[in-house]
């Protein structure tokens, strides 16, 4: 593929969560899509997923895309208590992530 050709493809920010959905199920996890909305938490990540036990709180992003502030902070509110955030670019984000958690 030429590099003329790749800078013409361009990957949505849905394009990417359809991926992790897909991703997600096949590995075996329970998940949802968060709606933001009035009375949403600000920065409350797009996908939740859970599986033995274990909450993955997954920020979307399409490849080149920028957490908000309230993001960032709710980011460090789940690092801070424990929990696995991932924020997403690519397909490989998740894999990579997953395999680290996952790992015995």
């Amino acid at each position: 593929m030429t590099q003329k050709l790749k800078n013409k493809i361009k990957i949505s920010e849905n394009d990417v969560k359809r991926q992790v959905k897909d991703y997600l199920s096949i590995k075996g996890y329970f998940h949802f899509h968060i709606l933001q909305g009035m009375g949403a938490y600000k920065g409350i990540p797009d996908i939740i997923a859970i599986k033995n036990g274990r909450t993955l709180f997954c920020e979307v992003k399409r490849p080149g895309g920028k957490q908000s502030d309230h993001q960032i902070l709710f980011q460090s509110n789940i690092w801070e208590k424990g929990g696995h955030y991932i924020l997403v670019k690519c397909l490989d984000d998740l894999i990579e992530a997953i395999n680290k958690i996952e790992k015995p």
